[in-house]
């Protein structure tokens, strides 16, 4: 008896353990379930994350892309820079001690430069003392480095620059001939699926006046890219010294009577052309004069005496008997 007794003893007191035991487990396991609960949405939150990163990313990327295309298609549509296209020139007067020595200088500065000498002309004034005028052609971009070496040759006593900005002609003529060329070429590929004589003929005709202009077109360019690309200089040298203007000061005495004596000669210089004008003709009329009186007058018949009065005295002259012509003597 008292052995039962004590094995039931003992299964009941086991039994409160094993609920114990189970309690435990079970508690554990829901812990353990909320923790991986738990740990699930963050991992999945994180996975949610990584899975929008790269879209993140790829939106980032499609976003730079827009935005570099967006500044090239700006790049693209803003005018592109024109370069400038200027045409200088200039005119210098200086006063040298000697001209060929000066103007042998002014052609080495020039050729140092890169540019060219045209046209020279050289002479000499009333006193002797020679002058020259030449021409010069330099790039553009050493046009004040020798402008300035050319003034500082002699004593400058004239200056004159311009500067001519053709940017707009230039670009224009480009168009104007790209037109041009595109027309001509045109023209060409309709003359050669051209099938009847009479559109032939007017197409050749077309493309004659076309070319025509596009020539013309050439021709501006290169004048424009020549005055452009090399500016033009004119020097002229001299060693007659500059004459000072004289002031403007009130006329006197002495000055009137130097214009009275200048009106004087002036009047008197009038006169004696007048009377060497009409000389020539006072000896012809002096001459036919002499002549009339030396020759035609001697043979003029002279005029008949009148006859004294009858009841003149005995003491009276005679009276000389009239003349008679030789008709009266035949009678």
């Amino acid at each position: 008896m008292q052995t039962r007794g004590s094995g039931t003893t003992r299964h009941r007191s086991a039994r409160p353990v094993q609920i114990l035991s189970a309690l435990c487990l079970a508690a554990a396991l829901a812990l353990t379930g909320c923790t991986g609960a738990a740990d699930g949405g963050a991992s999945s939150s994180d996975a949610d994350k990584a899975a929008g990163a790269p879209g993140a990313n790829e939106a980032g990327a499609g976003a730079a892309d827009s935005a570099a295309s967006g500044g090239k298609q700006e790049q693209a549509a803003a005018p592109p820079k024109l370069t400038a296209h200027i045409i200088h020139t200039a005119s210098l007067t200086v006063q040298v001690k000697d001209v060929p020595k000066s103007l042998d200088e002014a052609r080495t500065v020039v050729e140092n430069a890169g540019g060219m000498v045209g046209n020279e002309t050289t002479d000499r004034d009333s006193e002797g003392r020679e002058r020259s005028r030449v021409v010069l052609r330099v790039p553009s971009d050493k046009y004040e480095e020798v402008l300035t070496e050319l003034e500082g040759s002699g004593k400058l006593i004239d200056r004159r620059a311009k500067a001519e900005d053709v940017t707009e002609q230039v670009v224009d003529v480009e168009s104007r001939i790209k037109s041009q060329r595109a027309s001509v070429v045109r023209i060409r590929e309709l003359m050669d699926q051209a099938t009847k004589l009479s559109d032939v003929v007017t197409l050749e005709g077309e493309l004659s006046t076309r070319q025509a202009d596009l020539e013309s077109l050439l021709a501006q360019q290169t004048s424009l890219k020549d005055r452009t690309s090399l500016a033009t200089i004119t020097l002229s040298l001299s060693e007659t010294p500059v004459k000072k203007v004289a002031k403007d000061d009130d006329p006197g005495f002495a000055d009137a009577l130097g214009g009275g004596w200048d009106a004087f000669v002036t009047m008197f210089r009038w006169i004696a052309l007048a009377l060497g004008a009409v000389l020539p003709f006072l000896v012809g009329a002096a001459l036919l004069l002499f002549l009339w009186v030396r020759f035609l007058r001697g043979r003029t018949p002279a005029r008949p005496v009148a006859a004294a009065p009858s009841g003149a005295g005995t003491g009276s002259l005679p009276v000389a008997p009239p003349l008679r012509a030789e008709g009266d003597d035949k009678d």
